[in-house]
């Protein structure tokens, strides 16, 4: 890319963020809630390290990656940079040694497999690492949680942090289904807040993040509650084919 193209995706990307920022803040007035209240992660996979670095410029610290050998790569090119990282994406046990410690939230633990693996690896690295609990909305071809299972699964995970390593249970994830309007979306995300309210209740512990809402239809989870919305398309444009 040459330098007039680059300062030109800078450009893009900057004015893509501040239009994402603004209308978040909208969201945010619109629900009688503090524009902090909220946190934006850019949703980073398949795009390149550059695209990152220019978002970083412009303000955006928080990133989110799919893929733990993509994810890795990008943070190995951009050691320097002030970036929290999130791992968003569907992760296997086998990969749990790789992500622990590597990122400041893990949202998608979805199994007892899982969790005990992710907690393993972090008494080995002696740090206590951040998750979210991953719940299905009903639809059997995605991943999460069933809700019968989601209690048992969080004391485990609540077990798993005693000590001071292991598993930080923060909250709870969904990925909703996918709906024509944006205002669709809303009684899934409002679910999901119903569920962590009656979740930190019943065991008594403060579970304050909701990560829910994509580039369709953040307003209508921040609306909800929402205290991280995952955003792609509408900062980076079109996802280009993982090659």
């Amino acid at each position: 890319m040459n330098d007039t193209s680059t300062v030109g995706r800078r450009e893009e990307l900057c004015r893509n963020l501040e239009s994402v920022r603004a209308r978040m803040a909208a969201a945010c007035t619109q629900a009688g809630r503090a524009p902090d209240s909220v946190r934006l992660v850019a949703i980073s996979k398949f795009h390149p390290a550059s695209d990152i670095r220019a978002l970083v410029a412009c303000g955006q610290r928080e990133f989110g990656e799919s893929y733990a050998q993509e994810a890795l790569a990008k943070q190995d090119e951009l050691v320097g940079e002030d970036i929290l990282w999130h791992f968003v994406g569907g992760l296997q046990s086998k990969k749990a040694k790789s992500v622990v410690g590597r990122f400041g939230l893990v949202h998608s633990v979805d199994s007892e497999k899982l969790a005990r693996e992710l907690a393993k690896r972090a008494r080995e690295a002696r740090v206590l690492q951040p998750v979210l609990i991953e719940v299905n909305m009903g639809e059997e071809q995605k991943a999460g949680v069933e809700e019968a299972e989601l209690p048992a699964l969080a004391r485990l995970v609540l077990s798993l942090g005693e000590g001071g390593f292991g598993l930080d249970l923060r909250g709870l994830m969904c990925l909703p289904p996918v709906f024509d309007s944006p205002e669709e979306a809303g009684p899934a995300f409002e679910y999901l807040r119903e569920l962590r309210d009656g979740l930190a209740a019943e065991l008594g512990v403060p579970l304050p993040e909701l990560s829910m809402g994509m580039t369709g239809d953040f307003e209508a989870a921040i609306a909800e509650g929402a205290t991280i919305v995952r955003v792609g398309t509408a900062i980076f444009g079109p996802r280009p084919q993982r090659g």
